[in-house]
C-alpha cells in the first residue's frame, strides 16, 4: 500500500481525506515542486527549495517547519521515498493556502500533501517537436514557480497530444521561445549555449539552473535572453533539461539538428 505525508503525518494512500474549505481546490492558491530522490539523496536540494522560498514569497505563504530548509526538505521526502521502498522516486510536494475565505486570505498558512512513485530516467532522444499554435507562455509575478500557472501546460499537452508531437515548444505572445512543454530547453551555435530568460514566461527550472552553472564552469559562453523562433532553428543542436532528465531533440517542425547533449552536461550527475 503507498504512503504518502499529509501537513507531515504519514498516511496510507487510501486514508487520505483533505479538509474543506481547501483553496488549492477553489482558487489554485499555491504551488508545486517536483523532485527526485536517487542514490539516497534528492537532486538539486538547494535548488528547490530556493524556488520554494521564492514561490511561497511571491504567494505570501510561509512554509511550514517540515520544509523551511533544505536540511528538513530532504529529511522529510527522503523519509516518504523511503517508506516506500522506493531506492529510486519521483516526489510531488503540493502546498496551497490553509483556511477559507474568497479571494482575500485569512492567513499565510500551509497545507501540504507529498506523494511518491518509482522513478525511471528517460533521456531518449525527442524525435518530433514543433511550436505551439495555440497556447503561449505568460510572464508574471508567479511565472517562475509551478503551479500557478498550470493550465498553460496543460493546454499546451493537450496539443501536443492532439498533434501527436514527442515535444511542444511554448513561446510568448510575440513569438520569442519560452521552454519545452514540462522543461527548459537550450541550444548550441558557435560554441555558445542559449536558453531564454525568465521575462519569456518560462519556469525557473532547477536543471536549468544547473545547466547553466555546469556551462559556465567548463568555461563555455552562455546567454539569456529574448529569441525569436528562427534563431532556435538556425542552431547545430537543440536539448530539453528539466530535474528527471536531460534529452536531445532531433528535430522542431521540419528543421533537424544534431543528437548530441554537450559534454558539460553527459558527464555530470546532479546532487
Amino acid at each position: 500500500m503507498a504512503r504518502l505525508l499529509y501537513n507531515g503525518e504519514m498516511l496510507a494512500d487510501e486514508s487520505i481525506r483533505l479538509s474543506l474549505p481547501n483553496r488549492g481546490l477553489a482558487f489554485g492558491d499555491g504551488f508545486f515542486e517536483t523532485l527526485v530522490f536517487t542514490a539516497g539523496r534528492l537532486r538539486l536540494v538547494a535548488d528547490h527549495h530556493a524556488r520554494m522560498r521564492q514561490a511561497a514569497a511571491a504567494c505570501y505563504l510561509t512554509l511550514p517547519a517540515a520544509l523551511a530548509t533544505p536540511a528538513a526538505l530532504e529529511t522529510t521526502l527522503a523519509g516518504l521515498a523511503r517508506a516506500n521502498g522506493f531506492s529510486a522516486a519521483r516526489l510531488r510536494l503540493q502546498l496551497w493556502r490553509a483556511g477559507g475565505g474568497r479571494y482575500t486570505p485569512l492567513t499565510d498558512a500551509v497545507e501540504w500533501l507529498a506523494t511518491a512513485e518509482p522513478f525511471v530516467a528517460d533521456n531518449s532522444p525527442i524525435e518530433n517537436a514543433d511550436f505551439a499554435r495555440q497556447t503561449h507562455s505568460v510572464h508574471s509575478p508567479v511565472s517562475f514557480c509551478k503551479g500557478p500557472q498550470a493550465w498553460i501546460y496543460v493546454r499546451a499537452a493537450h496539443e501536443r497530444q492532439q498533434r501527436r508531437l514527442d515535444e511542444i515548444v511554448l513561446c510568448d505572445a510575440v513569438g520569442h521561445v519560452a521552454e519545452a512543454g514540462a522543461a527548459a530547453i537550450f541550444w548550441v551555435k558557435n560554441k555558445v549555449l542559449f536558453t531564454p530568460s525568465l521575462p519569456s514566461g518560462c519556469v525557473a527550472g532547477v536543471r536549468r539552473a544547473q545547466v547553466l552553472r555546469a556551462a559556465r564552469a567548463a568555461g563555455v559562453a552562455c546567454r539569456e535572453g529574448l529569441f525569436e523562433q528562427k534563431e532556435l532553428l538556425a542552431a547545430e543542436a537543440v536539448f530539453t533539461a528539466n530535474v528527471a532528465s536531460v534529452r536531445p531533440v532531433l528535430a522542431v517542425g521540419s528543421t533537424k539538428f544534431q543528437a548530441r547533449i554537450p559534454a558539460f552536461i553527459a558527464a555530470q550527475t546532479p546532487a
